[in-house]
């Protein structure tokens, strides 16, 4: 008895009535896909090693930096299971679309760093701000956290200067005119799929790669 009153509950059951946030739903095994779409569908579930039926209900909010829809046309993602997350689906766009939100994410960020770092009073300057805003950030919000640690770390005084950051500047092939590999990948990419319409599974023909090498290739890119 004092073994059955003392079991811990599980995150789901501590969720009934509740919320239960998803991150990186993308990222989940076909296993667990399947798994949790019966959760979602039926509300209720067995513990692992159990025989007792458990009856939850949740309000599901799931995130994922990820394309769902092309991982479906892949056979990555379950369907089912995308159409049951996206009820109510919410964009966020990237950093490149929210100029005005950089620098204010920027200041909060820093204030974090600066806590957790135990250095007070971290500050940029105005070519430090400069920089920022015209970095591309790829990365989002994560990029930009480890760009302004990697500073932070680098200054001596707590004035962060464009001079700490590795973002934004000009490489040397840059400044003779002389496009990256990673440029001539990308444009090569991008001229693909606007010959075919946005078509990926064709475009990754035409460029002689796999589609999942594709999808791969334009997430580290940051394409859409």
């Amino acid at each position: 008895m004092h073994g059955a009153a003392s079991r811990r509950r599980g995150r789901l059951e501590l969720a009934d009535r509740g919320t239960f946030f998803l991150d990186e739903v993308g990222e989940l095994k076909p296993g667990l896909q399947a798994k949790l779409l019966r959760v979602i569908q039926e509300r209720r579930f067995e513990r692992v090693g159990g025989n007792q039926t458990i009856s939850v209900d949740i309000r599901w909010i799931a995130a994922t930096n990820r394309d769902l829809e092309a991982m479906i046309a892949a056979g990555q993602f379950r369907e089912d299971l995308y159409h049951r997350l996206a009820v109510f689906p919410v964009r966020l766009p990237p950093l490149r679309e929210r100029a005005a939100d950089l620098l204010p994410l920027a200041e909060t960020l820093l204030a974090r760093i600066s806590e957790q770092l135990g250095r007070a009073g971290l500050s940029l300057t105005d070519d430090a701000r400069q920089l920022l805003q015209g970095a591309p950030l790829p990365g989002n919000v994560r990029e930009l956290a480890n760009a302004l640690e990697r500073a932070a770390i680098l200054s001596d005084d707590g004035v962060l200067r464009a001079e700490h950051f590795s973002i934004g500047e000009p490489s040397t092939s840059r400044d003779r005119g002389v496009p990256t590999m990673a440029e001539v990948e990308r444009d090569a990419i991008r001229m693909a799929l606007d010959l075919y319409d946005g078509n990926r599974r064709k475009a990754a023909e035409h460029l002689g790669i796999g589609l999942r090498t594709l999808y791969d290739k334009l997430k580290r890119f940051g394409l859409s």
